[in-house]
């Protein structure tokens, strides 16, 4: 019988150390290639398991330029008043509003489209690229619904689609408006004059192409940003969020530049509004929040959110989904005001 001699000491430790740094390799790659969708996949099974919202899409009259439109709906009726939120360019509708959907969901009937021209699924034909196109877009979506009446939310971009929508595509359809951190009320010489003293165009700003660039973003958009963006979480995103239908994003940004919410001057609305500003907004100071407070006069309250920025539905979520809720469901809007809540 041949009696096999034991490797010598130590001889399966190099064995040990590369299975151990090619599984470390192999972990890294796939956190590089996958985190940012493993992350939409599970925002996407936290909206159907857990607050029983569903995808639809939806083909919108032939008058919109063969569009479509994915909705985050209800998968079933209830007495909760209807509410739409309509999303920034940070994201789509999941990205945007993950801190704020579980909350808000308990309370309203919540529809949450992506706008034409974000996500995977929202696109169009037309060569339509103006607020007013978005608001009718998303007034259609809710008429295909089967929704006659509901309240609006709308952040950035989407304040200015949901203001749009108030004030005429939808403006029997709305009850009361929420506008969170939205240049409306500048002109569009003064966004144009304000887009002139950044550091890079429009574009690079609020489509980015690079890790940098989007660190850039996120920066800009955030007060207290995450301390660690490394490069690879920051490229995936780019490439799930920022490559698809970019060149039509970009003249969604070039028209609003051009012609803001399409209103000279400004209509002031019927509904009662609530303005929500982060007081160190960097995009859009709050300057501008007061601006539009007084615009809008004794139908309006301006909220401001300390030490938040303008990506305020996240910095600032919880006084976020507080406001919103107080002011849609247990208040009735007596005059004007101010008011400053504590972080």
């Amino acid at each position: 019988m041949k009696i096999m001699k034991p490797p010598p000491h130590g001889h399966g430790t190099p064995t040990l150390f590369a299975l151990l740094s090619l599984s470390l390799l192999l972990l890294r790659l796939l956190l590089r290639l996958r985190f940012a969708a493993f992350r939409d996949a599970a925002l996407s099974l936290h909206l159907l398991a857990r607050l029983r919202l569903r995808p639809v899409l939806l083909r919108l009259p032939a008058g919109a330029g063969a569009t479509t439109l994915r909705v985050w709906c209800p998968s079933s009726p209830s007495r909760k008043p209807p509410l739409l939120l309509l999303h920034g360019f940070g994201g789509d509708a999941k990205w945007t509003w993950a801190r704020n959907l579980p909350r808000l969901s308990r309370h309203f009937h919540v529809y949450a489209p992506d706008l034409v021209f974000f996500g995977a699924h929202s696109r169009s034909a037309s060569p339509l690229r103006s607020v007013a196109f978005q608001a009718r877009c998303a007034a259609d979506a809710m008429r295909l619904l089967g929704v006659p009446r509901y309240d609006v939310a709308g952040i950035s971009y989407g304040g200015f689609v949901a203001y749009r929508m108030a004030a005429a595509e939808a403006r029997g359809a709305v009850g009361r408006v929420v506008v969170m951190t939205s240049g409306v009320a500048a002109t569009p010489a003064e966004m144009r004059e304000m887009a002139a003293r950044e550091e890079r165009t429009v574009e690079e700003a609020l489509l980015p192409e690079t890790a940098e660039g989007l660190r850039f973003l996120v920066r800009r958009s955030m007060h207290r940003p995450p301390p660690w963006m490394p490069d690879f979480v920051l490229d995936d995103f780019i490439k799930l969020m920022c490559v698809d239908q970019r060149k039509e994003r970009a003249e969604l940004l070039q028209e609003l530049l051009k012609n803001g919410a399409g209103f000279d001057p400004l209509p002031v609305l019927t509904q009662e509004t609530l303005i929500i500003w982060g007081d160190k907004d960097k995009v859009f100071p709050v300057d501008l929040g007061h601006r539009l407070q007084r615009h809008l006069g004794g139908n309006s309250r301006l909220e401001i959110v300390k030490d938040a920025g303008h990506a305020l539905q996240l910095e600032g979520a919880e006084h976020v989904n507080k406001f919103i809720k107080s002011f849609l469901l247990d208040e009735r809007q007596t005059g004007p005001g101010v008011a400053v809540a504590q972080k």
